[in-house]
């Protein structure tokens, strides 16, 4: 029986290691460069970066209020200033490490990186993230402000 010209061919075999780990490395190249260029500009001193809209405008601390001041004490050791700065952006640091070893070695195995977070988790997140902005702007939440 001739085979037909739209039959699918052999299932292709996993990309060359080098490809594989371009897409992971590269992420981490951004993230690091990222970092760096907060560890050695201060965010703490006025002036080199613009300031939060929503805290110009209304006074109130975004989610993401402190987290250049977070990720500029993370990155000189500072564990207890990035955590005073920014907690949530500190949780940010650990989930962005374990994801991102994670994808490294599935990488490594050939295997494809897939996540599927159900909208129960992206509803959760969002709640915690308005809670945590809530908080941190009552005054019993104070430890939680930048």
């Amino acid at each position: 029986m001739p085979s037909s010209p739209f039959s699918a061919g052999p299932a292709p075999g996993p990309a060359p290691l080098a490809r594989r780990l371009a897409t992971p490395l590269a992420t981490l190249a951004g993230v690091a460069a990222a970092f760096t260029y907060v560890g050695t500009v201060d965010p703490n001193e006025a002036g080199h970066y613009p300031v939060c809209p929503l805290l110009r405008l209304t006074g109130i601390y975004c989610p993401g209020c402190g987290g250049l001041r977070s990720a500029h004490a993370f990155i000189h050791g500072d564990l207890t200033g990035a955590l005073g700065s920014n907690a949530m952006a500190v949780a940010g640091y650990g989930i962005f490490a374990v994801v991102w070893v994670i994808w490294l070695i599935r990488a490594v195995r050939g295997e494809r990186m897939r996540i599927a977070v159900s909208p129960v988790w992206w509803w959760t997140l969002g709640g915690v993230l308005l809670v945590f902005s809530v908080v941190r702007n009552l005054p019993f939440g104070s430890a939680l402000a930048p």
